[in-house]
């Protein structure tokens, strides 16, 4: 689910820096996320009633607010603004920020462990990312402030998102794209100098559908069920794909900095997957709702109706308890080490 996440938001960059020339940047990060909203919805409301999940405590409520605010109004807006002054697939390798945000945000902030190859990995990437500053025309410096906020937003909406049990993520992204589409587009029309072409608007929705929704919603699967930082170094192959589309599609040369750039930053990529976890943890007392299974360990819960060996989606209750196995931070690990 990652790595096709990142497939698609990587052909994501090479296409909205096309796409900049006929829509602003407001205009074309709402049309973005309103395609998402619109590819998500029938999923969503499918599994309303097939899971019966669409009900949102209060801290999911903060918790999907701040997702749409830093990842669906401000993240997408500062990337076409940093888009707008440097190449694509520059702008594709520096998205590797992403990763660094979400790494450090969560060991600081979210409980989310990170250990001395992670370090290593993340300090990797950032030296990457700041070896293509110098070497992408002069506005590189400018675009890639713009781009590590895109970035650093993206990194709170990672864990965020990752946090969210009472909704699906299929209904998260439909109402993330659903509050931060219409704002952002309301704000790039009134700002615009004319109206976009019927053709300028289905492309956007199209590629927000596909890039937007349908990687969000895949991405926010694979973090629930093994933590956000270690989802976003499968989802940082992206950038990889990114350079390669805008080499192929827009003809855009590539330099020997972005090469070793790109050299270093899976090299870094091998460092983070290398990082482990494991140590004797207590699990407190828990009630939630999310997708699981009967076979990871941690859900033992019978049913008064029979469910096959498939994902599936209810509230339920953890008792408390301690053991000791390798483990990621997901929605039942998240704890100080």
């Amino acid at each position: 689910m990652g790595l096709i996440s990142a497939i698609l938001f990587g052909a994501a960059t090479p296409a909205s820096k096309a796409m900049l020339d006929s829509l602003n940047a407001f205009q074309l990060a709402g049309l973005l996320y309103l395609g998402a909203a619109i590819a998500m919805g029938p999923v969503a409301i499918k599994e309303k009633y097939r899971h019966k999940m669409f009900s949102i405590a209060s801290p999911d409520i903060r918790r999907l607010l701040g997702a749409i605010i830093f990842g669906g109004i401000l993240g997408p807006v500062f990337l076409l603004w940093g888009l707008r002054l440097a190449s694509a697939s520059s702008v594709s390798l520096w998205l590797n920020l992403e990763m660094v945000a979400t790494l450090i945000l969560g060991w600081l902030f979210f409980k989310d462990h990170l250990g001395r190859f992670g370090i290593l990995g993340a300090a990797g990437i950032l030296f990457a990312s700041m070896l293509l500053g110098l070497g992408d025309k002069t506005a590189a410096p400018e675009a890639g402030f713009l781009i590590g906020l895109a970035c650093l937003c993206w990194g709170l909406d990672n864990h965020f998102t990752a946090l969210i049990d009472g909704i699906t993520p299929s209904q998260s992204t439909m109402w993330k794209g659903i509050f931060a589409g219409t704002t952002n587009f309301l704000i790039g029309s009134i700002t615009a100098s004319g109206a976009p072409t019927i053709k300028n608007l289905a492309l956007a929705l199209l590629l927000g559908g596909s890039s937007y929704g349908i990687s969000i919603a895949l991405y926010i699967k694979s973090a629930q069920q093994i933590g956000a930082s270690r989802s976003q170094m499968i989802f940082s192959t992206s950038p990889f794909f990114g350079v390669a589309l805008s080499a192929l599609f827009l003809g855009e040369s590539l330099s020997a900095i972005q090469y070793a750039s790109a050299i270093l930053i899976a090299v870094s990529l091998l460092a983070l997957i290398r990082d482990k976890h494991e140590h004797l943890h207590t699990h407190q007392e828990l009630a939630h709702a999310h997708e699981h299974t009967h076979d990871d360990g941690h859900h033992e819960h019978v049913h008064d109706e029979e469910y096959p060996d498939m994902r599936h989606s209810h509230w339920h209750e953890h008792q408390s308890g301690e053991h000791s196995h390798p483990h990621w931070p997901d929605l039942h690990h998240r704890h100080r080490h």
